[in-house]
């Protein structure tokens, strides 16, 4: 039997005109063009979705000029690390202007949606994002390219960050098990911010955490798939590992915790370049729906990430 056309349709979403929905017939992800972002991914007919979205700011016009950052949710990206923005535009907040407080254009060629910013003034970088979804599979797929364009050289990451409904509990899958350790995190993971996870847990190959209702906090890992899990369904999000030199003490994949805003953040973040005028730097993340086939989180966890049951 073959998969239903891929169709993008362009409508009016929460007060941001020129928005696009991208859909296989099961699956559907909502670009907003206005907000540089793609803002919700869900299966049809499942209002919540997985994407959590700040209707307090639907509608708004990202201004770069007022200073003032809008968290709108959704999926977007910004330069790693972030430890690197004071010395390169001179303020550790808010996000470099053409990443995340700035429209991008957007463009519909077949069953593909791109998105493109201006250059940003601070890093001399265009980004390019590429969304589409592999049909049948109720997966999406987003190409995330930087491009120099002009300015001295930057010692740069991809870094893309998913925000997220509060879950019942997010998983990441290492490398190895923990208890053999990580070159950089002999715990299987390394504490960046805030208080020890909530509820942590070690389960062989995974570690899983929830969502602490009055505390912020960020850990980083090796790992090159995490996992969303809600009440009807779970989201694995995965990027490659390559070899190279990673930020953050070596992390290519990180939970962020959010208080009192109901989201967590799965980031995942490809290794360091320095790029120069004319270098391109590319990452691709996968957006895996899954479906809840059992109240058990721990197994429902292990299918989606295709680990073999205990015996």
């Amino acid at each position: 039997m073959n998969a239903p056309p891929v169709t993008i349709n362009e409508t009016n979403y929460h007060g941001w005109p020129h928005s696009l929905v991208i859909s296989d017939g099961f699956v559907e992800a909502i670009v907003v063009p206005a907000a540089a972002r793609v803002m919700q991914f869900r299966f049809i007919g499942d209002e919540a979705g997985t994407f959590w979205e700040n209707r307090d700011l639907d509608g708004r016009q990202p201004n770069p000029d007022t200073g003032e950052w809008m968290n709108f949710g959704g999926d977007k990206c910004w330069p790693s690390p972030q430890s690197d923005w004071p010395a390169t535009m001179g303020r550790y907040w808010p996000p470099p202007v053409a990443f995340d407080t700035m429209p991008a254009a957007a463009d519909v060629d077949g069953e593909e949606i791109t998105l493109v910013t201006t250059v940003d003034p601070d890093y001399g970088l265009r980004v390019v994002r590429r969304i589409t979804l592999v049909a049948g599979r109720s997966a999406m797929t987003i190409r995330t390219r930087y491009r120099k364009i002009e300015g001295p050289p930057v010692k740069v990451a991809i870094w893309t960050i998913t925000q997220l409904r509060d879950p019942q509990r997010v998983f990441a899958l290492l490398p190895q098990p923990a208890s053999t350790g990580h070159l950089n995190f002999p715990r299987g993971f390394g504490q960046m911010t805030g208080p020890e996870p909530w509820e942590l847990q070690h389960h062989e190959r995974m570690i899983s955490l929830r969502r602490h209702p009055d505390e912020k906090l960020k850990i980083g890992t090796e790992s090159e798939s995490l996992l969303w899990m809600g009440e009807k369904c779970s989201l694995r999000i995965s990027s490659a590992r390559t070899p190279g030199e990673y930020p953050n003490g070596g992390s290519s994949a990180e939970i962020y915790t959010d208080s009192p805003d109901p989201y967590v953040e799965l980031e995942t973040t490809g290794a360091l370049h320095t790029m120069h005028v004319g270098d391109l730097l590319e990452k691709t993340n996968t957006y895996q729906l899954s479906p809840r086939t059992t109240t058990d989180e721990v197994e429902e966890a292990r299918k989606a990430f295709g680990l073999t049951e205990r015996h």
